[in-house]
């Protein structure tokens, strides 16, 4: 018998750039299957489920200016298990791979989580690529913040432009 899971708490969003793109779409692409499986449990079973509260666990690290660090250092059966709610028998078979990954987020607004950047710091582990990896989700949360300042400004002129409701 199985306990239902918990709906999670925060939605995930993925940072989509101008040309469309999503680094973080592209990066789970990337990953094996054991590393891609492990991330998708870790991002719905611990990440969805507290937010940016994982930053006062062994899951994340505040980065500042608004850049958190969510930490995988576990395989999905791992994750999974840590969750309860999946019993013994029914847990996915362990991965023979090490799994050490990066994913770089922003929290905001009432419960959501935007998924920057990430990387394999198991394939990189030098403190220089690292801080590339922090700097270019930098850009990424900057390059977001002013398309949603653009996007404001523009709801605000096109509301001002409104006639009142007679």
């Amino acid at each position: 018998m199985t306990r239902e899971q918990p709906p999670p708490d925060y939605e995930i969003e993925f940072f989509r750039r101008a040309d469309g793109s999503e680094p973080v779409r592209r990066f789970i692409d990337s990953l094996s299957n054991d590393k891609r499986d492990a991330l998708l449990a870790a991002l719905a079973h611990i990440l969805a489920r507290q937010g940016l509260g994982v930053c006062g666990s062994e899951w994340g690290k505040q980065l500042g200016g608004g850049l958190a660090e969510f930490r995988l250092r576990h395989d999905e059966r791992e994750v999974i298990a840590r969750d309860g709610t999946t019993p013994e028998p029914d847990l996915p078979d362990p991965s023979p791979e090490k799994i050490l990954l990066r994913v770089f987020f922003h929290a905001h607004g009432k419960r959501l989580v935007l998924l920057l950047s990430g990387y394999d710091k198991g394939g990189r582990p030098s403190a220089r690529h690292q801080q590339r990896e922090i700097e270019r989700a930098r850009g990424y949360l900057k390059e977001w913040q002013t398309t949603q300042a653009r996007e404001r400004r523009t709801s605000k002129r096109s509301a001002k432009g409104r006639r009142p409701r007679d």
